[in-house]
């Protein structure tokens, strides 16, 4: 009897560890990442992280010009597009978006690459799978973007004209939500 007792206080004891160390890394904070040359805190909003960023300042510019804090709210997930990306944009989109007769598109820029809520790389996978193959999401402006699985096995993103962007860098957490940098700028169709 003593025997069973003692087997059975060492079983329950070590499933206790076990389930201790699991919980304690489920637990674990998000650690600070490289992102080509910065440092992305993930105790720092994702504006805070983006602003400190050279590869990021063209989309820091465009920020500032959000008066409405879209970066800093409720937990939201970001499509960020690095320098590069907006390097890619036709000659002359950029400079007439940031004219002040332009500042409600650049605010629908600016939401077309945020989605409510903190939504992992996982997540992403998951819903393409449960689309058959793709994921719609709408985003903070309201206007949509499809997400599917290429070749690659990279997400790719595709925007309301057909433009696609690659996600290049994925789940990088953030104290407000979720940044992933993406290869192309999304582009939503503007009213004229």
């Amino acid at each position: 009897m003593n025997k069973l007792f003692l087997f059975l206080l060492l079983a329950f004891s070590s499933s206790l560890t076990f389930a201790q160390k699991a919980d304690s890394t489920a637990n674990k904070p998000a650690k600070t990442r490289n992102i080509d040359g910065s440092l992305m805190n993930p105790l720092k909003t994702i504006q805070e992280n983006i602003s400190t960023s050279p590869n990021f300042s063209t989309l820091t510019s465009i920020i500032l010009a959000d008066t409405t804090n879209t970066f800093n709210g409720n937990p939201i997930t970001v499509f960020a597009p690095d320098n590069k990306a907006f390097g890619k944009l036709p000659a002359g989109t950029l400079d007439t978006l940031l004219l002040p007769t332009h500042k409600s598109d650049l605010l629908l820029l600016i939401k077309y690459h945020a989605v409510a809520g903190k939504i992992t790389s996982k997540d992403i996978e998951k819903q393409i799978k449960a689309g058959n193959g793709q994921a719609i999401f709408t985003t903070l402006s309201g206007r949509t973007l499809t997400a599917k699985i290429n070749e690659n096995r990279n997400i790719v993103l595709t925007d309301e004209n057909g433009g696609q962007s690659v996600v290049s860098r994925l789940d990088i957490q953030q104290s407000n939500g979720v940044l992933f940098v993406v290869t192309q700028v999304l582009l939503p169709k503007f009213t004229q």
